[in-house]
């Protein structure tokens, strides 16, 4: 077989990259449907419905069973493998085309398809411990001294920018909305272009932050403005005509 040269490695190459783009973007695709109709059918529990034993809208088991995780596999007893085995079975005869991982709650041995069974929703608890973590986060500004700018080639031949921390050697996502198509589209190639944000820039956002802000500000200040005037106005009027009734009675 004729060794291949290296415009034909290269050729070979890209075609795999835009077949693996492509996969991604009909997975990405599959993902915002499954979501969507999610929303539409009310599918997703709330967190106060679970701790009140609502079962799973997707395939109607328990969200959560109380009788703690199972044992490793090696250490299960003989009734533990029975149960094991029936629990199986039934997640597999409730989905038997999904071909999806599974999530569950950590102390529950039911098992939940990503595919069929919209995820569970986070304990205040753990959003708690979500907001105190976010809180000793750096500032952005801090966050975008260490940004690149990347040039994604999409599957439809067209170029979206995406920027993200400069530690990554690749760019870590499949698919990205393109800006001329507006539609997602999978990532084919990626081209890193240097830092996203200079001080210059920085700067420039600052201030169109700060009027941003004095804009909204004023905008507050002149409707309380408009208000007190329709007011003091009302009250010009209510004093005329207390006036004239005055004068009319004299």
């Amino acid at each position: 077989m004729a060794k291949l040269t290296e415009e034909q490695r290269q050729q070979r190459a890209a075609a795999r990259a835009r077949q693996k783009a492509l996969a991604s973007e009909e997975e990405d695709r599959q993902d915002r449907e499954r979501r969507e109709r999610w929303a539409r059918e009310g599918m997703r529990l709330t967190w106060e419905e679970v701790v009140a034993g609502e079962p799973c809208r997707g395939c109607g088991e328990p969200m959560h069973d109380s009788l703690g995780n199972w044992p490793p596999l090696m250490k299960l007893s003989e009734e533990q493998r029975r149960e094991y085995d029936a629990a199986e079975a039934r997640f597999k005869e409730k989905h038997p085309n999904c071909k999806s991982s599974r999530w569950s709650y950590s102390g529950s041995r039911v098992t939940h398809c990503f595919n069929c069974c919209p995820p569970a929703p986070l304990s205040p608890q753990t959003l708690g411990r979500l907001a105190n973590f976010c809180a000793t986060l750096p500032s952005e500004e801090e966050r975008k001294k260490d940004l690149d700018t990347w040039d994604l080639t999409l599957t439809c031949d067209h170029v979206a920018q995406y920027t993200q921390h400069r530690e990554h050697d690749r760019v870590s996502i499949g698919v990205a909305d393109c800006p001329e198509c507006g539609e997602r589209r999978g990532v084919a190639q990626s081209l890193r272009v240097g830092p996203a944000y200079s001080g210059e820039t920085v700067r420039v956002e600052r201030a169109a932050a700060d009027r941003e802000r004095i804009a909204a500000e004023l905008a507050a200040v002149q409707e309380k403005l408009r208000r007190e005037e329709r007011k003091a106005a009302a009250t010009r009027r209510r004093v005329e005509e207390m006036q004239k009734q005055l004068n009319s009675d004299s």
